[in-house]
């Protein structure tokens, strides 16, 4: 019996970047489907859900804004026309550090940022994962299984200096998948968070060279930073039946960089 094995889950991952096309390649590759990407760049997703189907999975890009409700009603009357119910949700969309207003800026201390800047980080990594959980949540419970599984970050599980926001948003995200794995286990759904150190995404343009890449990677006990498969590997994990007695928890996905009891 491969405890691995999705087939016959239904996979809905938000964010269809590097990291996010991980993630769905990973659970297709494990029998999940339909798979549904959701981004709000719809040439992104387009291409991943289109690689998917070539590769012979079910599979679907919904192009939306997941911090809008007229979004999410997108989303929801997408999802209402599959055959198979999504029984297994990564959150995995997020506006990063260093994008207060929307715009790449500079990190610097919460002091010197202003309320109106603070807005995106909040809908996106907070509101965003409140909304899209809200969404498919009545289905999952109805369908008596299901993942819910919510990328977070160690800025805000130990602390950043200069990204107090995003660090705020992180850390609300875990705290709601805490609070939402006690109420839903009762219909054998589970909920739990992954929290990323830096990730190094090989395709990325702006990818450092390889002699940061090895001086940042003294500071890891496991000798390298993370990569996409680092993170696709954990939700594979959390996703499957090997991890039905799993929840309310907050992992560390960072090679050693800071330690969790």
């Amino acid at each position: 019996m491969d405890l691995l094995d999705l087939t016959g889950r239904g996979a809905l991952v938000t964010g269809a970047g590097q990291v996010g096309r991980v993630i769905a390649t990973t659970l297709a590759a494990h029998g999940a489907s339909p798979v549904v990407v959701v981004d709000i760049a719809g040439p992104v997703g387009e291409e991943l859900a289109a690689d998917l189907r070539a590769a012979g999975t079910e599979a679907m890009c919904v192009t939306a804004d997941i911090t809008d409700p007229d979004g999410i009603a997108i989303l929801s009357e997408a999802v209402g026309r599959l055959r198979q119910p999504i029984q297994i949700l990564v959150n995995n969309a997020g506006l990063p550090p260093g994008f207060m207003g929307g715009s790449a800026s500079r990190l610097r201390p919460f002091a010197e940022t202003e309320p109106d800047e603070w807005e995106p980080m909040i809908q996106l990594n907070l509101y965003g994962v409140l909304r899209v959980t809200r969404a498919l949540l009545p289905s999952m419970i109805e369908s008596e299984w299901g993942r819910v599984i919510t990328i977070v970050s160690d800025a805000g599980r130990t602390g950043d200096p200069n990204v107090a926001i995003y660090a705020a948003a992180k850390a609300g995200a875990a705290g709601f998948m805490r609070s939402l794995a006690s109420e839903i286990g009762k219909y054998h759904l589970t909920a739990n968070s992954i929290s990323l150190g830096t990730l190094w995404r090989p395709e990325d343009d702006s990818a450092p060279s390889p002699e940061y890449l090895q001086r940042m990677a003294r500071h890891y006990p496991a000798g390298r930073p993370g990569y996409p498969q680092d993170v696709a590997n954990l939700v594979l994990y959390l996703a499957s039946d090997a991890a039905e007695w799993i929840t309310g928890q907050v992992y560390p996905l960072n090679g050693g960089y800071s330690f969790a009891l």
